[in-house]
């Protein structure tokens, strides 16, 4: 029924806990491998007889329907090397997919990483599983799934659930994968005319490299576009284009986000990061209004942007402004959370 396919190249690291954990699936696995120098192909044979080189041409939607073309089942469920199958619900999915015949399936994902020796997480929905019959990929980086027909295409949540560590590594190793990136963005960029996806994707390389102001410039231009504000990406870009602006102290074109409150208030994390705008700014009642009213909100995307890191704040701002009081009060909410611990031992001494 199901196809897994993953596109590899010097992945040992990973390979092996990624396969561990799929092959519980008990579904075929096409692995393609793009140049590894490392053991990824000899470990990848161990589980499955599916292993094969493709040459790599600066071209991931290249790769990925080369994978498809070498699958044998109907559906395709595309699965990154560092991205590790933690749940599912096989007859459910199943189900799902006899249900939605020429619809493409979301997997759950939890991206994982490490900053300043703090773990955060963040929740995501990816489309991965999709009949091939009806859709391929298109774009040469940060490639999507497109339909043949070139229409808009019905999405649906799968019980498929993901930890992603690909954002972890040493900070040399994060920055070396993103200017690869944006060498091939850029390109791609010359190639065709300005498109706000590949524009956001610049900005995401750019704000992984640290570099917060050629981040925000990319992300201002690809929000010049008329986006749906529902996009998923174009959520996520509104909320990196925040904290662009705040890295790179453009405080001022920061506040000007209140201009599009209204349409991005549903999101716990969009509201966490207009407290942390109105922080920076000196705000600190408008601040302490939104990191408490983040603080009700049942969901988010990046752990504790409803909880403890909202609460932490607000403890941080009274400490700030000589109330031992509240600030302590506020830390004591945070529970485990060191920052907000260390908060409480400091005022108490």
């Amino acid at each position: 029924m199901i196809s897994v396919c993953i596109i590899v190249k010097d992945e040992e690291e990973n390979i092996k806990i990624c396969l561990d954990n799929l092959a519980k699936l008990e579904y075929e696995i096409i692995v393609i491998d793009t140049g590894s120098t490392d053991n990824t192909k000899s470990i990848a044979r161990q589980y499955t007889d599916k292993v094969y080189d493709f040459k790599w041409c600066d071209d991931f939607s290249a790769a990925r329907n080369y994978a498809i073309e070498r699958s044998t089942k109907e559906y395709i469920l595309m699965v990154d090397s560092d991205e590790f199958l933690i749940d599912f619900h096989k007859q459910e999915l199943e189900t799902l997919l006899l249900r939605n015949p020429r619809s493409v399936g979301r997997i759950h994902r939890n991206n994982i990483f490490v900053r300043n020796n703090m773990e955060y997480s963040g929740k995501e929905l990816v489309n991965r599983l999709f009949p091939k019959k009806y859709y391929r990929y298109s774009g040469k980086i940060h490639e999507q799934i497109v339909s043949f027909s070139e229409e808009e295409y019905p999405t649906y949540q799968v019980p498929l659930y993901f930890d992603h560590v690909g954002y972890n590594g040493d900070e040399s190793d994060r920055k070396k994968k993103a200017q690869r990136n944006i060498q091939m963005l850029l390109k791609s960029l010359s190639e065709e005319e300005d498109d706000p996806y590949t524009l956001y994707q610049l900005g995401k390389g750019y704000y992984f490299q640290e570099d917060y102001k050629e981040a925000a410039d990319y992300f201002g231009r690809a929000l010049g576009y008329d986006l749906n504000p529902k996009l998923e990406y174009v959520i996520d870009m509104v909320e990196m284009y925040g904290y662009s602006l705040i890295n790179s102290n453009q405080l001022e074109h920061a506040l000007l986000m209140e201009n599009v409150y209204e349409e991005f208030s549903h999101s716990a994390d969009f509201v966490y990061m207009m407290g942390f705008i109105y922080m920076n700014c000196g705000m600190f009642q408008e601040a302490i209004r939104e990191f408490i009213k983040v603080s009700k909100y049942k969901e988010c995307k990046v752990l504790g942007v409803n909880s403890y890191l909202a609460l932490y704040n607000v403890g941080a701002i009274y400490e700030c402004i000589g109330d031992k009081e509240k600030a302590i009060n506020y830390y004591k909410q945070c529970g485990s959370y060191k920052p907000a611990k260390d908060g409480i031992v400091r005022l108490e001494m």
